[in-house]
């Protein structure tokens, strides 16, 4: 299999839940008070079979008007109409909002040719709800399209893509694991969202379940170190892929 980060940028963000572009180099902390800084990634594997996208990022364009993700894409070596299934770990504006894009006018699927996995509690969850975190207006378009897979609790999707419930980021949260061969890719969305949460154990106050969250983390990191897992790294400040070791009882990134 082949992996490649679909770097999207760095943002803060405060109540509002509303990202701007954040650059550590240019701006100063100070100038953003009470905001979260997020580095905002998602993902895109190849397998022997088809073309994948883990989650879809904020949905901006560059300055030509282009999509990120898509020329992210177009950068690696693929189209994005070559990709076959979007996985979605949740529907949290930062990871779901590129799932539709505005072209010519007109609000569009990213990936018109995809299934879009989405869990389906997630799904009514998401237009049930008054957060902010969600946006209907996105989710209107998925549906129309009719290009959604809806998934339940923990199973397999297929031979090589097996999905679980976890809750801790939001109640419905997902990860997945994708396995060919001997080699293993696990995606765990915003309970696993960068290298530096499996080095040490805090409660998120961002979180639906902060203690179930940390909880797995710790079930997540002794997995990906016994089964050689690649882990990808949404939120990543620094390695946007690693594998896990455990040494003397702590967790070690290995880049």
């Amino acid at each position: 299999m082949k992996v490649f980060p679909l770097y999207e940028g760095s943002y803060s963000v405060d109540k509002s839940k509303k990202f701007l572009p954040f650059d550590p180099a240019i701006h100063d902390p100070k100038d953003r008070p009470a905001s979260l800084f997020v580095f905002v990634q998602p993902f895109l594997v190849e397998t022997s079979s088809e073309l994948l996208v883990l989650d879809t990022g904020l949905g901006f364009k560059d300055e030509q008007g282009m999509l990120i993700i898509h020329e992210n894409i177009r950068k690696a070596g693929y189209d994005p109409a070559d990709v076959s299934k979007v996985l979605m770990s949740h529907l949290h504006f930062d990871h779901s909002a590129g799932m539709i894009w505005e072209n010519d006018g007109t609000m569009q699927l990213s990936f018109p040719n995809a299934e879009y996995v989405i869990n389906r509690n997630e799904w009514e969850t998401a237009y049930s709800s008054q957060s902010a975190s969600y946006h209907i207006d996105i989710f209107d378009v998925v549906q129309r399209s009719g290009s959604i897979h809806f998934i339940e609790g923990n199973g397999q999707l297929d031979e090589h893509i097996s999905y679980e419930v976890t809750g801790g980021h939001c109640q419905y949260h997902q990860v997945f694991l994708i396995k060919e061969g001997e080699e293993k890719i696990f995606f765990g969305g915003d309970v696993l969202p960068e290298p530096e949460q499996l080095l040490r154990r805090f409660k998120a106050k961002y979180d639906f379940d902060g203690a179930r969250s940390m909880e797995l983390r710790e079930e997540f990191g002794n997995l990906a170190a016994k089964e050689n897992w690649l882990c990808l790294f949404y939120h990543a400040k620094s390695e946007a892929m690693a594998r896990v070791e455990v040494v003397d009882g702590a967790f070690r990134i290995v880049k």
